[in-house]
C-alpha cells in the first residue's frame, strides 16, 4: 500500500505539472492583464471542487471512457506537444495583431482542442475497446487515478507556481528586456530561475496534497492491495485502505492498531513533505526581501 501510495502521487504530479507550469507561465507572462482576470480565477475554482465528485466522475465515466480510446489517450501528450511545437513556428506567419498577447490563445485554444478530439477519436475506428486487447488491463487502474488526480492537483501547483512567478521583482524582467532579449528568453533565464524555489515549494506542497488523497484513489482504482502492478492494474493506497477497513476493524484488535500505524506513516509522509516546502518557501521570500532591499 505504501508503493501504491507513492506510484499514484508520483503519477498524478507527473500529470499535473505540465500542465500547472505553462499555464502559470503564460498566465503571469504573456497573458494580456483583462483576460487573465478571467482565466486565473476560473482556474483556481476548480480547486473547489470535492473529490469525491472528481474520484465519482473517474470511476463512473472516464475509466470506460479510457478503455474504449486507449491508445488516444496514450498518443495524446505526443500529438498535444507537436502541436504546440508547430504553432510556435507557425506563429510568426500570423498578421501583426494577432500576434498581441493575449489574441494567439483565441487561436490555439481551438485547434487544440480540435487536436484532441482526433487524436481521442481516430484510433478508435481501427481498434476498438483497446483495453479488452490486453490481457491485464483493469478498468480502474493506476493511468485513470492519475489523471483524475493530477486534474485536482492542477489549480493548487498553478496558483503557487504563478505567485512564485510574480514574486521575482519586475526590474528584472525590465532589465532583460531593455537590454534587448525576448519575451521568451526573459522568462526561461531570468525570471524562472528566480522563481525556481518558489515553484519547487508549489510541486512538494502538491505531492502531499496527492500522499494525502483519499475519495479519488478510492474511487478510481480498484483497491486491489499489489505492489508488483503496472500502469493498467489497480491499485491501493494507505488512505484508501484506512477509509475500506477502518469500520469493520475490532478496537483494540492488531487490525486496528495497524490501521492505525498506516495514518501514522500517511501524517508523516505529508508532515516531511509540507515541511520541506515550506522551509523552501520562507528561503525564497528571504532571499527576495534582501534582492529588493537592494535594488
Amino acid at each position: 500500500m505504501v508503493v501504491g501510495t507513492l506510484k499514484a502521487a508520483s503519477l498524478a504530479l507527473l500529470f499535473a505539472t505540465p500542465l500547472a507550469l505553462a499555464a502559470a507561465m503564460y498566465t503571469a507572462f504573456f497573458m494580456a492583464p483583462g483576460l487573465r482576470r478571467w482565466v486565473k480565477p476560473a482556474i483556481e475554482m476548480m480547486g473547489a471542487l470535492p473529490s469525491v465528485v472528481v474520484g465519482l466522475i473517474a470511476g463512473v465515466w472516464l475509466a470506460p471512457h479510457i478503455s474504449q480510446a486507449l491508445i488516444g489517450v496514450l498518443l495524446l501528450p505526443l500529438t498535444l506537444a507537436a502541436s504546440l511545437l508547430l504553432c510556435g513556428v507557425l506563429s510568426a506567419r500570423l498578421p501583426a495583431r494577432w500576434r498581441q498577447p493575449g489574441r494567439e490563445v483565441l487561436i490555439l485554444l481551438p485547434l487544440l482542442l480540435l487536436v484532441t478530439l482526433l487524436t481521442l477519436w481516430l484510433p478508435t475506428l481501427f481498434i476498438p475497446d483497446a483495453g479488452d486487447w490486453l490481457p491485464h488491463y483493469e478498468q480502474r487502474n493506476l493511468l485513470v487515478a492519475a489523471l483524475a488526480m493530477g486534474f485536482a492537483l492542477v489549480p493548487l501547483i498553478f496558483t503557487l507556481s504563478e505567485d512564485a512567478l510574480f514574486s521575482v521583482p519586475a526590474s528584472l524582467g525590465q532589465g532583460s528586456l531593455a537590454l534587448g532579449a525576448t519575451p521568451w528568453q526573459t522568462l526561461t533565464r531570468v525570471v524562472l530561475p528566480g522563481a525556481s524555489a518558489g515553484i519547487f515549494a508549489a510541486l512538494m506542497i502538491g505531492l502531499g496534497r496527492a500522499v494525502g488523497e483519499t475519495m479519488i484513489l478510492l474511487m478510481a482504482t480498484g483497491n486491489t492491495p499489489q505492489s508488483q502492478g503496472g500502469l493498467f492494474s489497480g491499485l491501493r493506497a494507505l488512505s484508501a485502505n484506512i477509509a475500506i477497513e477502518m469500520p469493520e476493524a475490532a478496537a483494540g484488535s492488531a487490525h486496528y492498531r495497524i490501521l492505525f500505524l498506516s495514518a501514522l506513516m500517511l501524517l508523516l509522509f505529508t508532515l516531511v513533505i509540507n515541511t520541506v516546502a515550506e522551509l523552501i518557501r520562507q528561503r525564497l521570500r528571504q532571499r527576495y526581501s534582501q534582492h529588493e532591499e537592494q535594488v
